[in-house]
């Protein structure tokens, strides 16, 4: 019996290791980075290199404040990233809603349409959508990201959402129906609540891909108060010389929005992902 207790102590004692050091390896880039943004930019190419700065400084923050350029930077990150969000959410919830509740002509093949999608790799879309932008007379728009952006995260959160929906009872909709009410205040007033961990996944899927997508944002996008975070620090490496404090605190301040919604939502996103995945 103690030898069994001798035995798990030990297990644990392992997994507890191997969590705090796989934890440390996860999180030592962020440290590193955050302190790096705190030093002037000549100590930064010393060498050897210190952990902590030798000059502790929060001039690079001050100069992201100030500059207008940057301040655009996030707020066009915003833009983009709240109504991709919005509008995916919201149309993922009606789509995933009828996919689990009603049966229609053709509901395998658009099914499996959706599924389909997933299996193409975005950056082969590139051309293309550059192409149809261009033709459309959207490049260099809010419009451009917009549409983009929804494309890439509307059949992944229908499919988060048909997933989810289908782990809630017909029943409950019945029982709305039978007292008098309609369908739509069954899906709203009963459904949706009951949906709320699906509906905090499929949120934090859509706002994370459109806060921290580059390739089309470089590509849709040529003027400089078009452009969003992840395009904005690459617009700081200079033909001669890199601002590494200004960069590395505009990445502190761009991944700590995506980092605090992740941390807030995390039960709700984890349970999200997976129910849909291990119920009918």
């Amino acid at each position: 019996m103690h030898s069994v207790k001798r035995i798990s102590f030990r297990v644990r004692g392992i997994v507890y290791t191997l969590l705090i050091v796989s934890g440390m390896f996860a999180v030592f880039p962020v440290i590193w980075v955050f302190l790096m943004s705190t030093r002037p930019n000549v100590e930064v190419f010393k060498w050897p290199p210190t952990f902590f700065p030798e000059q502790f400084t929060l001039e690079p923050y001050k100069r992201v404040f100030r500059d207008p350029v940057y301040l655009r930077f996030f707020f066009n990150s915003y833009v983009v990233a709240t109504v991709v969000t919005l509008f995916t959410v919201i149309v993922a919830i009606l789509a995933g809603y009828g996919f689990s509740r009603f049966n229609f002509p053709g509901k395998k093949l658009f099914n499996l349409f959706v599924v389909g999608t997933q299996m193409v790799p975005p950056i082969t879309l590139l051309i293309p959508y550059f192409s149809m932008i261009v033709a459309f007379g959207l490049f260099d728009t809010y419009k451009a990201l917009f549409l983009t952006y929804i494309v890439l995260t509307l059949p992944y959160a229908i499919l988060m959402m048909t997933g989810y929906f289908n782990t809630i009872s017909k029943e409950l909709d019945e029982a709305v129906m039978i007292d008098g009410g309609s369908r739509f205040y069954a899906l709203w007033m009963v459904i949706v609540p009951l949906a709320l961990p699906g509906i905090i996944a499929t949120t934090v899927f859509s706002f994370l891909l459109s806060w921290n997508e580059f390739a089309f944002a470089l590509t849709l996008t040529k003027s400089t108060s078009m452009r969003t975070i992840p395009v904005g620090i690459s617009l700081l490496m200079g033909q001669h010389a890199y601002e590494w404090n200004v960069m590395m605190a505009i990445s502190i301040l761009g991944s700590a929005p995506a980092l605090l919604l992740y941390l807030f939502a995390q039960r709700y996103f984890l349970s999200g992902m997976t129910i849909g995945a291990i119920k009918e």
